[in-house]
C-alpha cells in the first residue's frame, strides 16, 4: 500500500505527474468506450478517466459504488470546456495505468455519493458506518478533532495538566440516575459510571496538582433530548488558589482562542454578564438566548386589587411583546405555555385606538400605562404570563423560545452570543416537601456574605459562587467555587438533610481529604458535544458524535442495550425482574 497522495491534493501543475491513489468509488458514469469513475477519499473527490485500449478498461466496468480501489495513474490537466468549479480537482484527472479492486460492497443502503440523504435518522445510526462516509459527517468530526486539539495546545501553555480519572466509581448523588455495574469479585455491590469527575478532580486539588484537565466521558441515565445523550464527553477543568474572576477570565480566553483557531469568529472581550435572577425575570429561562430581544415587563402592581382576578391575585404578572399574530399562531404558543406549567397564555393586541382582543377588555384601565412601559407598537401583540415568579417566567420563556422559531428572531442578531450567567441560588426548595436540595451540587461555595444564613430561615437567600457559560440559549459549560474548608461543607450538608452519619456514608473519603489542607478552588466542565453542535450548526447533538444513541437511548447499530445470557449473571450475582 503506496498512497502518494490524497485525491484533494490533485492540482493541474502536477501534470504529468505518476500517483497512487486509494479510496471508494463514488459512482461510475458509463458512455460509449469511456468511463469516468469519480474516486472518493476522506478529503475529497477526483475523477478517473478509463477510455477504451486503457488496460484498466475491462476491470473499470465492473466497478459500482463504494468498491475500495487502488489506482495507480498519471494526472492529466482538463481540456478547456471540461473543467469544473464543483470539486477542488475539478482542473484534473487522473488517466490510469493499473487499477485494483481491494474489496468489493453490496449496495448501500442509502447514498453516500453526495446525493441528498432521505433516510430516516434510524437507518442513518443503523448503517453508521455508512453515514460517517458523507462529507458532511465527516467534516464534523474533523472540526470535532480541530477544537479538541486547540483546547490541548491553549491549557498546556497554561500549565495544565491532563489526568484521567476513573471510570469505574462510588455511586454518589449528582442529580441524575447513575449507570450501575455489578462487580463479580465483590458480589452484590456496584461500581457507577461517572456522571462527572467532580470528586476526583477536587482531590487532585487536595493533592496538589493546582491545574487540571481532561476530555471526561460520563455518563447519566436520564430522558434524552435533540442536545443530550446518555453517554457524552466534557472538558473538565479545575483550578486552585482562585476565585471566580479567575476561572470566567480562564475560559473566556480559551474560548476567544478556540473560536479564532477553529471558526475565524472573534468572540467580546469581556463576555457579557447577567445573573440568575435577572436573567429569569427579564427571558424566563437560566441559559437565555439573547441573540435577540423581546424581554418581560413586570406588570403586576397595575393590577393589584383589580377585578380581573387572573392577574389580580398573581404574585407576578409578565409581559412580552410579540409580532403580529393569528389566532392559529396564539393558539400554538399557548400549546407551549401549558406545557411549561402555564394555565393559559392571556393576550392582546394594539390596533389605532388601543388594546384589543384576548383579555383587552379587563386591560383598559391599565391600557395607556401599559403600552407605555412596553412600547408595544400598532398591529403588535402583548402576550401575558401570571403566576408565582419563576413558574410564570418559565412559562413565557417557553413562549418566547418558540417565538424565535417561529419567526426566526435570532436570524437578525450575532451569530454566535456567548455569555455568563451569575449568582445561582445555592439551594432549591421543593414546593411540595418543602425540603432543600442543592441547585448544582453539594460542594458548590456559597457567596462568603451569605454563609450565615445556613439553618436560618432565610437560607433561601444563599448566592452560590457558581456560573453558566451560556451559548444560543444552550448552557455549553458550568462550575463553580467549591467548599474547601471542612465547617462550611458541613453546613451545606445539613441544609439538605445530611447528617453527619449520612455524609460519611455517602463521602467519607472525600471528608477526609478535605481536612487535610485543602486549598481554595474551582472549575468548569463544557458540554463538548453541544459546543460542537454549536459550533457545527448542526440540528441536535448526535449529528456530531461518531457512534450516537438515538432519542430512545438505543445504539441500533450494535444492538445495544441487549440481554445477556444467564451464565453471565450468575458470574455476578444478578437475577433480572422486568418492571410493568
Amino acid at each position: 500500500m503506496k498512497r502518494t497522495h490524497y485525491v484533494s491534493e490533485l492540482r493541474p501543475e502536477m501534470q504529468g505527474q505518476q500517483v497512487v491513489l486509494q479510496g471508494w468509488v463514488n459512482r461510475v458514469r458509463d458512455f460509449p468506450e469511456q468511463y469516468f469513475v469519480i474516486l472518493r477519499d476522506r478529503s475529497g473527490i477526483a475523477q478517473l478517466t478509463v477510455e477504451a485500449g486503457n488496460p484498466a478498461y475491462a476491470l473499470a466496468g465492473e466497478l459500482r459504488g463504494e468498491y475500495v480501489v487502488e489506482v495507480t495513474g498519471t494526472v492529466r490537466e482538463r481540456g478547456e470546456g471540461q473543467r469544473t468549479d464543483a470539486y477542488a480537482t475539478g482542473g484534473v484527472e487522473v488517466i490510469p495505468t493499473e487499477l485494483k479492486i481491494l474489496n468489493r460492497a453490496v449496495t448501500p443502503a442509502f447514498q453516500v455519493d453526495g446525493s441528498p440523504v432521505t433516510a430516516s435518522e434510524d437507518i442513518r445510526l443503523k448503517y453508521r458506518y455508512l453515514d460517517l462516509r458523507r462529507r458532511e459527517m465527516q467534516e464534523v468530526l474533523r472540526l470535532r478533532s480541530r477544537v479538541q486539539a486547540e483546547i490541548t495546545r491553549y491549557l498546556d501553555d497554561q500549565g495544565f495538566i491532563n489526568v484521567e480519572t476513573p471510570m469505574l466509581t462510588r455511586s454518589t448523588p449528582e442529580g441524575a440516575r447513575d449507570f450501575l455495574v455489578p462487580s463479580r469479585l465483590s458480589q452484590g455491590e456496584f461500581y457507577a459510571l461517572p456522571q462527572s469527575p467532580q470528586l476526583f478532580k477536587q482531590l487532585l486539588m487536595i493533592a496538589g496538582l493546582d491545574r487540571y484537565y481532561q476530555f471526561a466521558r460520563c455518563f447519566r441515565d436520564e430522558d434524552l433530548r435533540a442536545d443530550r445523550q446518555p453517554d457524552f464527553t466534557q472538558l473538565d477543568m479545575e483550578m486552585s488558589f482562585v476565585e471566580q474572576g479567575d476561572v470566567l477570565d480562564l475560559n473566556e480566553g480559551l474560548l476567544r482562542h478556540v473560536f479564532q483557531a477553529v471558526l475565524g469568529e472573534t468572540l467580546p472581550t469581556p463576555f457579557p454578564r447577567i445573573s440568575y435572577f435577572e436573567a429569569m425575570d427579564r427571558y424566563g429561562s437560566d441559559k437565555p438566548d439573547l441573540r435577540f430581544d423581546h424581554s418581560f415587563t413586570e406588570v403586576g402592581d397595575l393590577f393589584r386589587g383589580g377585578e380581573f382576578k387572573a392577574f389580580s391575585e398573581a404574585a407576578n404578572v409578565k409581559v412580552m411583546v410579540a409580532p403580529e399574530l393569528t389566532r392559529k399562531q396564539i393558539d400554538e404558543l399557548e400549546r407551549v405555555a401549558k406545557q411549561n406549567g402555564a394555565k393559559g397564555l392571556a393576550w392582546a393586541k394594539r390596533g389605532s385606538d388601543g388594546l384589543s382582543g384576548g383579555v383587552s377588555k379587563f386591560l383598559q384601565d391599565a391600557a395607556a400605562e401599559l403600552i407605555s412601559r412596553t412600547g408595544v407598537q400598532e398591529g403588535q401583540t402583548l402576550l401575558f404570563s401570571a403566576g408565582e415568579w419563576r413558574p410564570a417566567a418559565e412559562a413565557l420563556g417557553a413562549v418566547r423560545n418558540a417565538l424565535r422559531d417561529l419567526f426566526s428572531l435570532a436570524a437578525g442578531g450575532p451569530k454566535f452570543h456567548i455569555g455568563w450567567v451569575t449568582d445561582f441560588p445555592q439551594l432549591d426548595q421543593d414546593p411540595e416537601t418543602g425540603t432543600w436540595t442543592y441547585m448544582h451540587h453539594p460542594f458548590t461555595a456559597p457567596h462568603p456574605d451569605d454563609v450565615a444564613l445556613f439553618g436560618t430561615p432565610r437560607q433561601g437567600e444563599i448566592r452560590a459562587q457558581a456560573y453558566d457559560l451560556v451559548l444560543n440559549g444552550f448552557e455549553v459549560g458550568g462550575g463553580s467555587i467549591r467548599i474547601h474548608q471542612p465547617e462550611v461543607q458541613a453546613q451545606m450538608f445539613a441544609a439538605i438533610g445530611f447528617d453527619e452519619a449520612a455524609a460519611r456514608a455517602k463521602f467519607g473519603f472525600f471528608l477526609d481529604a478535605l481536612e487535610s489542607g485543602t486549598p481554595p478552588h474551582g472549575g468548569i466542565a463544557w458540554g463538548f458535544d453541544r459546543l460542537i453542535m454549536l459550533m457545527s450548526g448542526a440540528s441536535n447533538i448526535r449529528e456530531v458524535i461518531a457512534f450516537p444513541k438515538n432519542n430512545r437511548g438505543l445504539d441500533l447499530m450494535a444492538l445495544a442495550p441487549s440481554p445477556v445470557d444467564d451464565a453471565q449473571l450468575a458470574e455476578v450475582g444478578v437475577q433480572v425482574r422486568t418492571t410493568e
